[in-house]
């Protein structure tokens, strides 16, 4: 309210002053026309025929008559006036008031079309933002991309010249083993053909006969002769020997005597065990054929 007549205090204030304006000029008009009703009631220094008083007492009453209707046409006009000045005042203040709420709608318009566009603005900025980030991690990951790309290749091409060059060491020491096996198959092929024509010249040579005679003696001495033995005795035993001359089978293959000797042959060919030792070791064999003659 304090507001309201803050903001209308000077119509107001004209309003009231023409209100008393219009009252004083009324009140001055009626004191006039009776100011002058009076004086025209004085005698006047004119000729005048005389007339009757209740002639002069109407015509005073009905000037007094029009005087106060014309007080209160003007009174009337007044209030009339002041009731326009009143609805006027009423129109413009409703018209300030309705272009108050306009302001105020406008103002929040204002405001809320101010709001939208803020939020626009944030939206507009935060798709840019996130344009701004998928770009970033766009590069981040093409960068990341192609470093994982370079190290792959770098590991690669490690890898392939670690590859050649296992592969290179690999197929050099093959060939060196390969120039290794081949010398030590000829060292061996040599040591063997050696061996065999030592064996050979030993096995043509008398140690043979000594070592078979001995193996030959020490199994007829191990001899036990049966009952049933009868002169002449001939037979051919396989003896089978380890290193160190460790007899481990024995079984007559041939013979011209009966179960009861071939029997004793074998179990003399175990107590001849171990067999002697020959005198060069390419006489050593696991498997022999020995003739089982014994001397009568």
């Amino acid at each position: 309210m304090a507001g309201f007549l803050r903001e209308n205090s000077r119509p107001a204030f004209l309003s009231i002053a023409l209100h008393g304006l219009i009252v004083v000029a009324l009140l001055f008009a009626t004191d006039f026309s009776l100011h002058r009703a009076n004086l025209g009631e004085q005698p006047v220094p004119i000729d005048a025929t005389v007339v009757d008083s209740r002639v002069v007492r109407a015509a005073i009453d009905e000037r007094n008559n029009a005087a106060r209707s014309a007080a209160q046409a003007r009174l009337a006009a007044a209030a009339q006036a002041a009731a326009r000045q009143q609805q006027l005042q009423a129109q413009q203040q409703q018209l300030a008031q309705q272009e108050r709420l306009a302001q105020q709608q406008l103002q929040a318009q204002h405001q809320q079309l101010a709001r939208q566009q803020a939020a626009a603005a944030e939206h507009a900025q935060a798709i840019a933002d996130a344009r701004v980030a998928r770009e970033a991690s766009t590069r981040a990951a093409a960068a990341a991309a192609r470093t994982a790309l370079a190290r792959h290749a770098a590991e690669a091409h490690a890898q392939r010249r670690a590859a050649a060059a296992t592969a290179k060491r690999a197929a050099e020491a093959k060939a060196l083993a390969a120039a290794r096996a081949r010398a030590a198959m000829q060292t061996d092929l040599q040591r063997q053909v050696a061996a065999e024509e030592h064996a050979d010249e030993v096995a043509r040579g008398p140690l043979a006969d000594e070592y078979r005679a001995a193996l030959q003696n020490r199994i007829i001495q191990a001899w036990i002769k049966p009952p049933a033995a009868h002169p002449g005795i001939d037979c051919l035993v396989q003896v089978s020997q380890v290193p160190g001359g460790e007899v481990t089978s024995a079984r007559v293959t041939q013979c011209n005597g009966d179960s009861a000797v071939r029997q004793s042959i074998q179990n003399a060919v175990y107590r001849a065990s171990p067999l002697p030792t020959p005198p060069d070791p390419s006489l050593f064999h696991r498997t022999l054929i020995l003739e089982f003659k014994p001397n009568e």
